[in-house]
């Protein structure tokens, strides 16, 4: 019964983050269609944004863990736990929000948004109630009420593009029927402020929601118990930093590196846009972890654990190629997910799949340093990781602009990927079937530059997708052949048997 109540609560979690990333996905066309690339008004965003996460990490400061490894504990109250870490997030907040507003000139100014310090006085609120709201959320999930959970993220989510589609989309159509009924507030050069102003008044309304998680217990500062959990967060601090940084850490510096910052906004928010046609990768790791992990541990009570990490491994490989034919093979149709004036970034879009193939397998590999404790070798492997991106970034960008990034991003998970491969094999040795999985690069590769040679043809867009089908469908039948056997598929496994 317990399990059964694990996998309900998993799949709604699942369920709740990947649809959730799918309709903020869905923001990108909007965005590019409604901002010309040549004005650098989505590199605003994505610079930003880029900001913020890093911020939120700072000020979460790890205690969404904290409270849960405390709030279990047997000589812990929980709900004195949750008081105290809704304490010191919201205090740690509070704190930053005043620091930076009362010097917001300064500070707009060195990030280079001097002539719109609005645009960082509204991030400033709201990555400082994302915050807060972490920790009720991280409450939700102790007490066991997912549908909730999943229930206020999507709601904040649908809010948010139903303004986004207000500003954006209806505000200037009136403006242009009938103007009288929006020129009083609405300013069509703003573009890029209604979208800070849109996830403002979503952060604000979903405090709404945590009114009753904030009520019914003591908020009183137990400075002995701040000081264990505060102990017990710093590292996963660190390591949440460096995390954070090695995925945006290019998007923060990208408009320094220009002496002229528009034009640097411009690259950015081609590649930003252009990168969100690989987050397709994103999400199917995201799906997979959610798919395959119950499955993982399930099985390793049955064979040896280290059998279990080899085939995971493999099976993500595999697939996760198998989603990179995919989007390379429909790029004709994937591209219409941006503007056309943001076209000329597509190039990058295969060299971000691979840099998110390369964080899966790492992700997958470290396994190793948490199952014996060593869990510092992922600080290692991480300040490693940030120092290749950063060093790529600043060497190459100014020479090759965007498309450095992209390989830089490659370059840092590739060097944290085989350290993590090298040690681990030294630390904790798993017989990964190396072999195999280079027989499916290897056949990726080829497809892959066949796909290329279909679009140097010329031919007609119904013959370019139909023959790039039959590449794809060419990989699907060597994965049948080899790892997975019609046979043992779910529901047409049973009609394969009986023949």
């Amino acid at each position: 019964m317990e399990l059964k109540s694990l996998a309900k609560d998993t799949a709604i979690y699942g369920l709740s983050s990947i649809v959730g990333r799918f309709l903020n996905y869905l923001l990108v066309p909007l965005y590019t269609n409604v901002i010309p690339a040549s004005t650098g008004g989505y590199g605003i965003v994505s610079n930003v944004y880029a900001f913020t996460a890093l911020v939120l990490v700072f000020l979460t400061f790890g205690m969404e863990t904290g409270f849960f490894r405390f709030a279990n504990k047997q000589d812990e109250d929980p709900r004195r736990v949750y008081a105290n870490s809704l304490l010191f997030v919201g205090g740690l907040s509070l704190l930053f929000v005043l620091a930076c507003l009362s010097c917001l000139h300064p500070l707009s100014g060195a990030l280079g948004y001097a002539d719109h310090p609005e645009f960082v006085g509204m991030m400033v609120v709201v990555v400082a109630l994302d915050s807060f709201q972490c920790i009720p959320f991280a409450y939700l999930r102790y007490r066991k009420r997912p549908v909730k959970f999943a229930a206020v993220k999507l709601f904040s989510i649908v809010g948010n593009i139903v303004l986004n589609l207000f500003f954006l989309l209806l505000c200037p159509w009136l403006m242009r029927v009938a103007p009288g009924a929006v020129d009083w507030f609405y300013d069509p050069d703003w573009l890029v402020g209604y979208i800070f102003l849109s996830n403002l008044i979503c952060s604000a309304v979903q405090m709404l929601f945590f009114v009753p998680e904030l009520r019914g217990f003591s908020w009183r500062l137990d400075l002995p118990l701040i000081r264990r959990m505060v102990s017990y967060c710093f590292p996963l601090l660190v390591l949440g930093v460096v995390g954070i940084l090695n995925m945006t850490v290019d998007k923060m510096i990208f408009p320094f590196l220009y002496d002229d910052r528009a034009e640097g906004m411009r690259q950015l928010g081609i590649y930003s846009a252009t990168s969100k046609v690989a987050m397709v990768m994103a999400m199917f790791t995201q799906a997979f972890r959610y798919a395959y992990e119950p499955f993982v541990f399930g099985k390793s009570r049955d064979k040896d654990s280290r059998e279990t990490y080899a085939r995971a491994m493999k099976y993500f490989f595999i697939f996760a190629l198998l989603a990179f034919l995919a989007v390379m093979g429909y790029m004709d149709v994937l591209r219409y997910l941006v503007a056309r004036d943001y076209w000329e970034g597509l190039s990058v879009v295969a060299v971000v799949m691979g840099a998110e193939i390369l964080k899966g397998i790492y992700m997958n590999l470290s396994f190793w340093y948490k199952l014996i404790d060593e869990t510092r070798w992922g600080a290692y492997f991480s300040i490693i990781g940030c120092v290749v991106v950063v060093g790529m970034n600043v060497w190459l960008v100014p020479r090759y602009g965007y498309l450095a990034s992209a390989w830089a991003s490659v370059a840092g998970y590739g060097v944290i990927t085989l350290l993590s491969y090298v040690i681990g094999q030294r630390k904790y040795p798993i017989r990964y079937d190396v072999r195999g999985m280079a027989v499916y690069l290897v056949l990726a590769a080829a497809l892959y530059v066949a796909s290329l040679g279909v679009q140097q043809l010329g031919l007609p867009f119904a013959v370019r997708l139909l023959l790039n089908t039959l590449l794809l469908l060419i990989f699907a039948a060597y994965i049948l052949k080899k790892d997975l056997p019609a046979s043992q598929l779910p529901l047409v496994g049973r009609f394969f048997r009986k023949q």
